[in-house]
């Protein structure tokens, strides 16, 4: 199934034989503490600059039907944002991963996210449409 927005991930989520949990890591686009005036007109054009992450989450598909709430949800934390990361984690037939089980993935997500190495992740901006970063 091509996954295009975020309806399209909630589908492939539903339509996986183990039950989902979905991991969601925010990011806010930074400029570069040291960086050059090349770099600075790119983050202002919106094209360039650093992803850094800000919180994260692991929810249930069900948990989050339409991308609206998660960023209500998201807006209740007091966090701005421009890009979040999403993986799945499987289970099995009949038990989900639990919020604990996604600890260590989302710290590795994380770490992944600093280092640049994002090629894992789905990528969403704020309307839920589905991003390609460079």
């Amino acid at each position: 199934m091509q996954i295009s927005n975020y309806s399209d991930l909630l589908k492939a989520a539903h339509a996986q034989p183990e039950l989902q949990r979905l991991l969601f890591v925010f990011a806010e686009a930074e400029l570069p503490g040291e960086h050059t005036a090349e770099q600075k007109d790119k983050f202002h054009a919106r094209s360039g600059g650093a992803l850094t992450p800000i919180m994260c989450v692991d929810k249930l598909p069900h948990e989050v039907l339409n991308f609206a709430d998660l960023v209500e949800e998201s807006r209740q934390m007091g966090k701005n944002w421009d890009i979040v990361f999403v993986a799945g984690m499987s289970g099995s037939i009949s038990m989900a991963p639990t919020s604990k089980d996604a600890d260590k993935p989302l710290q590795t997500m994380i770490e992944s996210i600093k280092s640049g190495n994002i090629k894992n992740y789905l990528t969403f901006d704020r309307k839920g449409e589905l991003v390609q970063l460079r």
